[in-house]
């Protein structure tokens, strides 16, 4: 496996790479993938007053929920490593009508103090898993937190369980130019937490006690439309190279993907996507 400064290196590459998709769908995004946090969000049970940092916060939809939460005298900073998705998040949650909220553009492994710290809780939908070196990410975000504090996450669980991830790479692949190396092993990547034990493992020696990981299954209602299909693809490792082949490439693209996603078809033209998740918690020690 590349070491660690080879692995952000590559995570820098991929997101800035990646984050147009994720700003050109951030409120499609923020719609449909609403499920994918949805367990983590219950169990944290944000409190108004309390500090909650949001890791991997995107294009900003979770920290705006967050902040919302905890208003009037709460604050939620969300912090991800993609400096574009960060100033869209700041332009579509600005400071002057949501004053608990703000945004930062940093490697949490390597940020050392954020803004706002120490925080009650920390929440993460999706993002921990794709962590560089994941005991120093979690040391860093436990570092972050008061005694006593909360963790609530969520991350994919295996292949098996989320089979519709790799038929959006799938099916735009053949249509597209080369895409970025896909992640080996336990290199970060969507199922890079796919083991309950590695999950366990690494934030205990992050710090953290009382860790759980719990299995989760949500189901993603997305519309059968060529801009939903697109939203699939420009989430994952084929976002660049399709955002750079000519519009009849995009649509042959869109197309096969859609074909590959038909066996998720209900009646009424949306697709059920299954999702199997863990939700991960944990506390500092108090």
């Amino acid at each position: 496996m590349p070491d660690t400064a080879s692995l952000r290196a590559r995570n820098l590459a991929f997101w800035t790479q990646t984050a147009p998709g994720w700003i050109r769908h951030a409120d499609r995004h923020d719609e449909l993938g609403r499920p994918l946090g949805t367990a983590a969000m219950d169990w944290l049970r944000p409190r108004p007053g309390e500090r909650i940092l949001d890791v991997g916060c995107g294009c900003g939809g979770t920290t705006a929920a967050l902040a919302e939460a905890v208003a009037p005298t709460g604050r939620a900073v969300g912090v991800d490593l993609a400096e574009s998705m960060v100033a869209a998040a700041r332009r579509r949650f600005p400071r002057d009508r949501h004053p608990g909220l703000s945004f930062v553009a940093a490697d949490i492994e390597t940020v050392g103090a954020l803004p706002g710290a120490p925080f009650d809780a920390v929440f993460s939908r999706m993002a921990l898993m794709l962590l560089a070196d994941p005991v120093g990410g979690c040391a860093a975000i436990r570092g972050s937190l008061r005694p006593g504090a909360r963790l609530a996450a969520t991350v994919f669980r295996d292949g098996a369980a989320n089979p519709w991830l790799a038929m959006a790479v799938l099916g735009a692949a053949p249509h597209v130019g080369a895409l970025p190396p896909l992640p080996l092993g336990e290199e970060p990547g969507p199922f890079s937490f796919a083991e309950p034990a590695r999950i366990e493992r690494v934030l205990t020696a992050a710090g953290f006690e009382g860790v759980t990981v719990q299995p989760h299954d949500v189901t993603l209602r997305v519309p059968d439309e060529p801009d939903a299909v697109e939203w699939l693809i420009e989430m994952g490792p084929a976002s660049a190279a399709y955002r750079a082949v000519p519009p009849a490439g995009q649509a042959a693209a869109r197309s096969a993907t859609a074909g590959l996603l038909a066996r998720f078809g209900a009646p009424g033209g949306d697709y059920r996507l299954p999702a199997g998740l863990w939700l991960i918690t944990a506390t500092t020690p108090g």
